[in-house]
């Protein structure tokens, strides 16, 4: 297991660096459809910025993960290499704290939904169509503590 930094608040600084992480895991993941160009998708990631909790990890950053502090809905984690504690140490500096969190995973990213589980996130109602411009079914999942 390579060493994971500890997770650290985003800043302006950190919108590329987060941006490349998620555009690389559209590139990679199949049955993902790009929505948005990588520089859209930047300007989203810094358009959201002042309204969430953002922490990264890694140097240049591996992975983050982005927090709706009013709603406690993680609305975003990805890591560019999995297994090696980057998402365990984003969600356990989201889960400092608090008492309950909730996200939205895919249907189709069953590691994903593992991983969770692992986290003590369980599924919470069934299939979500889709919002426009979104394709992918999504699932509920939440956790307390």
């Amino acid at each position: 297991m390579t060493e994971v930094f500890p997770p650290r608040r985003a800043g302006p600084g950190d919108v590329p660096g987060i941006a490349a992480v998620l555009n690389g895991w559209i590139d990679e993941t199949d049955w993902m459809p790009r929505l948005y160009s990588p520089d859209e998708l930047e300007g989203l990631i810094a358009a959201a910025l002042p309204d969430r909790i953002i922490w990264v990890v890694g140097e240049p950053i591996e992975g983050y993960l982005s927090l709706d502090p009013e709603t406690a809905k993680i609305g975003a984690l990805y890591c560019s290499r999995t297994g090696e504690g980057c998402g365990k140490a984003l969600i356990g500096a989201a889960k400092e704290g608090r008492d309950f969190l909730w996200l939205h995973t895919h249907v189709t990213n069953t590691r994903a939904q593992a991983f969770y589980r692992r986290e003590g996130f369980v599924a919470a109602g069934g299939e979500i169509a889709p919002e426009p411009p979104e394709t992918v079914p999504e699932l509920r999942m939440e956790w307390r503590r």
